[in-house]
Order: structure tokens, then sequence, then C-alpha cells
């Protein structure tokens, strides 16, 4: 009997796929299931990570500008090195491409990933470019460093750590909703000059197109000395993040409903929409923020850090992994983030 990609999803087909190749070499230190590998050549950690794009799954060029891809491409592999307390070095670039595309086109993509690695202090080092059969395919590769031992992973977050995040969350997909609202409205008008209604929506919009890689709350926990337990940045949505830190610690959790932070244009669009906000923060990805773990006697330290919110706090295993509603409910903990193999996502 086959079985349905789908069934597995994205980390559950890694997972099949990675689980026989055993690491050989002594400078292979993490492999496969964290945010980025990690080698160790001596003086330093190198970090590896790697992202693939590909058009019509993870972004749409009838409203996403080739600059603002560019740009994006980059930022999510820098933040995976984030994610780990790392400093992004060099990147890859490979891409597909389809003969719709110009030189021009091709050159506003690379401009964007020329400004974010101006802007983060990363050199472009090498890739590859094929022709594509369909549409733009978009493959970066990231190294960074970590000094010796101090990379952070998922899988050390104990008992009585309290849970971090930076920024706030589900303002990325709020703006992908109002994005792909303009785009149905533009396509049903017949009109070539249609004006999408953007005003006042600036903040999700540019979350979602212009993202940054928390490297200033990186910096901010080094100049205060405080070092995560665990790390990972919010990609897939805050409910799935969470959940990898509590399978690969093989720990619990509970997150509390009202402390999760949520900007006021997000609210305000959820409204719109007539979905339920929480829901959006839990479950819409792309945000890149950094949800992070630090043991308790770090809490008053953490919490007068700008920029970041105590959430919750991590269980025992078998008190399971739950979000604690503003009127004391425990509900389960859900996966419900993006999975790219799933047809109706």
């Amino acid at each position: 009997m086959e079985t349905e990609i789908s069934q597995l999803g994205e980390f559950g087909l890694i997972e099949r796929l990675t689980k026989d190749f055993p690491l050989r070499n002594p400078s292979s230190k993490v492999g496969v299931g964290d945010d980025a590998a990690i080698l160790d050549y001596g003086g330093k950690e190198i970090l590896v990570t790697t992202d693939l794009l590909l058009e019509g799954v993870h972004f749409d060029l009838r409203y996403v500008p080739l600059k603002h891809l560019g740009y994006k491409a980059a930022i999510v592999n820098f933040s995976d090195v984030y994610a780990m307390m790392g400093q992004p070095r060099q990147i890859t670039v490979s891409l597909g491409v389809s003969s719709r595309f110009t030189l021009e086109h091709i050159e506003e993509l690379y401009s964007g990933i020329r400004l974010a690695c101006e802007i983060y202090g990363v050199d472009l080092v090498g890739g590859d470019t094929s022709a594509s059969a369909s549409g733009l395919v978009i493959s970066i590769t990231c190294l960074g460093e970590a000094e010796k031992e101090s990379a952070v992973r998922r899988s050390t977050a104990k008992p009585t750590d309290i849970i971090c995040v930076s920024g706030d969350l589900g303002a990325a997909y709020m703006g992908l909703q109002l994005l792909e609202r303009e785009n149905q409205v533009a396509a049903a008008s017949g009109q070539k000059e249609f004006t999408p209604d953007f005003a006042g929506k600036e903040y999700i919009l540019e979350r979602q197109l212009k993202p940054e890689a928390r490297k200033d709350i990186v910096e901010l926990l080094r100049a205060n000395g405080i070092r995560p337990t665990s790390m990972i940045d919010v990609s897939d949505g805050l409910s799935s993040e969470l959940l990898h830190i509590c399978k690969d610690s093989h720990v619990g959790c509970r997150v509390y409903e009202d402390k999760i932070p949520i900007d006021y244009q997000t609210a305000i669009m959820a409204e719109e929409f007539d979905m339920n906000l929480v829901t959006c923060a839990l479950n819409g990805g792309e945000d890149y923020e950094l949800l992070f773990t630090v043991p308790l006697t770090e809490h008053d330290n953490v919490s007068k850090l700008e920029g970041v919110r105590v959430i919750g706090y991590i269980t025992k295993p078998e008190q399971g992994c739950a979000l604690v509603t503003r009127d004391g409910q425990e509900m389960p903990l859900r996966a419900q983030g993006w999975n790219a193999f799933k047809g109706d996502e």
C-alpha cells in the first residue's frame, strides 16, 4: 500500500527519508533535525541550513515583487542560523528559471538578495542556475558560525524553563490574507490599473513581503548574558515550533493565550476577515520571530528585555502540551501551521 506524502507532512517526510543516514564523520556534530546542521572544525562550530522556495507553493508572483522575494529568500536562511545563536556568514544561491523570465527579472531578484547580504553582513560565495520547465525555483544554502559549544539546539529545553518569544505573531499571515484578497478583487474587476486597498495596513504587508531575521534579539541576549536552553524560529507557526521543541526535548508545555503578543493591525485584519485572532497567531507562520526557553532563574532578566515576551513554561512530558485560555481552561496544543504537501494549503 502506497503512502501519500501529505500524511507525513514536511518534517515527517524528512525524518522518514533521513533516519538511515548515520553521521560518519567526527566533524558532523548535529545533522538533520534542527534549524541548521552543526559542523565542528576545531575553533568554531559551522552551521549549515538550506531552504527551497517554489513558485506556486511558497510564493505568488502576481503580488510578490521579485526584489522582495530575493530579500525574503535570503532572510529565511539567516533566521535559521540566528535561531541557534549563530552568525550567518556565507550563502550560495541556486535558481531554476523558466523561459518567461528575462535577465532584468533575475537581476531584480538578486538585488533583493544583495540588499539582505549588505544589511546582515553575509557573503554570496556560489550557486548554480538551470532551466526550469515551469516557474521559478530558488534554493539558498547559508553557512554560519558559533563559538565552540555555544550553538543552541531545539532538544535541550528542561522542565520549569520559561518560554519566550520575540516581537509579535500572526502579522505575516494576515498580510498574506490581505494580498490574496486584493489579488482576487483585482482579477474580478478586470481593470488593468486596479489600485489595491492597503491604507493603514503597511505593517502586516511588510511582515509578509519583507520580514527581518532577529539578529537584534540574539545580540540582546548575548549582551545580557542570557543563554537560551533551546531555540527555534517561528516559520511554520508558534504551535508547530513549540511542539518541535517539546518533541525533541522530551518535555511538555503550557502557553498562555493572553500572553501571546499580537499587533493592533493584525487584530483589526483578523476581525475584518472574521478569523479567530489567537488561531492566526498560533498557526499563521512566516513571522520569523525567535521562540526560546530560558531557566526560571532568568525570569526577571529576560522580562526586562525590549521586544521579548514570556508566554508560558516547560513541563514534564507526561503533562503534555496545552494552551491555557483566558478563562483558565487547557486545550491541547496542535500543529496546524504550514504543510507544503497538503493540497488544500
